[in-house]
């Protein structure tokens, strides 16, 4: 799969939203699960395989390239895959859409900053999971909340409480990120990178 499927599953208390790199897989909520797989080839045709080898072989490639064990290459602050940007260019009147990945699936981060502090949030309402509340150029931002730009609801920065609007009650699902030398790093450990969505993955 050549490029990432987002996958929605929702039940009747949880839902879940991931975007997936893989030809199979699955997503789950509390009470149900959603298997997939994607057949890439024809009939009687492997180039479905191949093309799964050839991803799984470029991953790798990928990992060996920022892997700190490299012979005779410096190791620097941006080999770190859990380094998101620097703090200055995460905006304080609206936000940096972010990916966070784990394995073969993305997660959808918005990051807001506040002085030198920094919030991060899954890039979803609660009242609509499919529902986006940064859809590209920014997340709304009024009166120091955030604003889902579908339905109106208004969500603390702090944390992530929605004060007003269809999900009132509901809080936003928060990422850990901390800030160290003026940069922001993931440190939620249910994931293993982060990238920002506004430029190339190296």
């Amino acid at each position: 799969m050549t490029d990432p499927v987002r996958v929605t599953l929702e039940g009747r208390d949880e839902s879940a939203s991931v975007r997936v790199y893989d030809d199979e897989g699955d997503v789950s909520t509390d009470d149900a699960t959603f298997r997939f797989s994607v057949d890439g080839g024809s009939e009687g045709d492997s180039s479905g395989d191949e093309t799964a080898e050839t991803a799984e072989t470029d991953e790798a490639d990928e990992i060996d390239e920022t892997d700190e064990s490299v012979p005779g290459r410096p190791v620097t602050a941006s080999d770190d895959p859990r380094r998101i940007a620097p703090l200055a260019a995460v905006p304080t009147n609206g936000t940096l859409r972010c990916e966070a990945r784990t394995g073969n699936r993305g997660i959808e981060l918005i990051l807001r900053r506040t002085g030198d502090e920094v919030s991060a949030w899954r890039n979803s309402c609660p009242h609509r999971p499919t529902v986006r509340l940064d859809p590209g150029p920014g997340a709304i931002v009024r009166d120091d909340q955030l604003v889902c730009h579908e339905h109106g609801a208004r969500f603390e920065c702090g944390d992530g409480v929605c004060t007003a609007g269809p999900c009132r009650g509901a809080t936003l699902d928060s990422v850990a990120v901390t800030v160290r030398d003026e940069t922001v790093y993931l440190i939620d450990d249910r994931f293993d990178s982060c990238h920002r969505l506004d430029e190339p993955v190296a």
